[in-house]
């Protein structure tokens, strides 16, 4: 038990030091006001929350431009995810179908970018795109998203996709299926827990991703992400930054909670 104890010991002080005190806090903040910052004692109040769904207390109005940047973060993340959906699912099945050597390389393909930093590797596309007049634009926005989140889709549907039974596909071919009802009935639920932990793992961080959209897409396509970079940065409004952040830390757990329903608590320990 002792030895249990501490082991357990320095991961459990890591993570209340450096991830649940620093979250405490940021929800402290999210009750108060710009002006409350600097001082103790003050009520606490919900303006900031008030601000995220697009009530201005200060001005005792509704104004829906945070709303609209909400709902184009959500719209944007969900096209990046579906055409990663796309490009990533096919993929990884011809990966995992190849010899041990072509897939090895292939693999080593798919996360050789990983070895360069993130945020050159954006820059880079400025000087591939310009050519073209395409930055800053939506377009060059979407084609950021895909290349920095398609590989975060792809292994975990190539993972599931190594432990197909393929006798089932074989099976149903011969109970007379078609090829499309033999892979939908054989393979695809085989799959599933890797397809759902694809889309979170690709859905989540375009979510609250403001690299990508302030370099590609500029001021146009500013996300929630540049809208808590702003709060923390040049703004300085950190209670709205901190309701803003929770905002996004729901849709993470909301993400997992689907995860565990739909895939089931076997595929979450394989995504943790």
């Amino acid at each position: 038990m002792r030895r249990f104890l501490g082991t357990l010991g320095p991961g459990t002080l890591w993570l209340v030091a450096f991830l649940v005190l620093p979250t405490l806090v940021m929800l402290g903040y999210s009750f108060l006001t710009r002006t409350d910052l600097a001082q103790v004692g003050r009520p606490w109040t919900l303006e900031g929350w008030q601000r995220v769904f697009g009530y201005d207390a200060l001005f005792q109005e509704w104004v829906g431009d945070n709303l609209r940047v909400l709902w184009r973060s959500l719209w944007v993340a969900g096209l990046s995810t579906l055409l990663c959906v796309l490009m990533g699912y096919p993929l990884a099945f011809y990966i995992a179908r190849q010899d041990a050597r072509r897939k090895n390389l292939l693999l080593l393909l798919l996360i050789i970018p990983f070895w360069t930093n993130f945020l050159i590797r954006v820059y880079a596309w400025i000087l591939i795109l310009r050519p073209f007049d395409l930055v800053p634009s939506l377009s060059a926005t979407f084609l950021g998203m895909v290349y920095a989140f398609l590989p975060f889709f792809v292994l975990p549907v190539y993972s599931s996709v190594e432990k197909v039974d393929w006798r089932l596909l074989e099976a149903a071919q011969d109970l007379g299926a078609s090829p499309v009802r033999a892979f939908l009935a054989g393979v695809f639920p085989q799959t599933l827990p890797g397809l759902v932990a694809g889309i979170i793992l690709t859905f989540i961080p375009a979510l609250g991703t403001f690299v990508v959209s302030d370099i590609l897409g500029g001021a146009k396509t500013a996300l929630v992400g540049n809208l808590i970079q702003n709060q923390f940065g040049q703004a300085g409004d950190w209670p709205y930054g901190s309701a803003l952040s929770f905002l996004l830390m729901g849709a993470v757990l909301i993400g997992l909670w689907l995860y565990a329903r739909t895939a089931g608590q076997k595929g979450l320990e394989e995504l943790v």
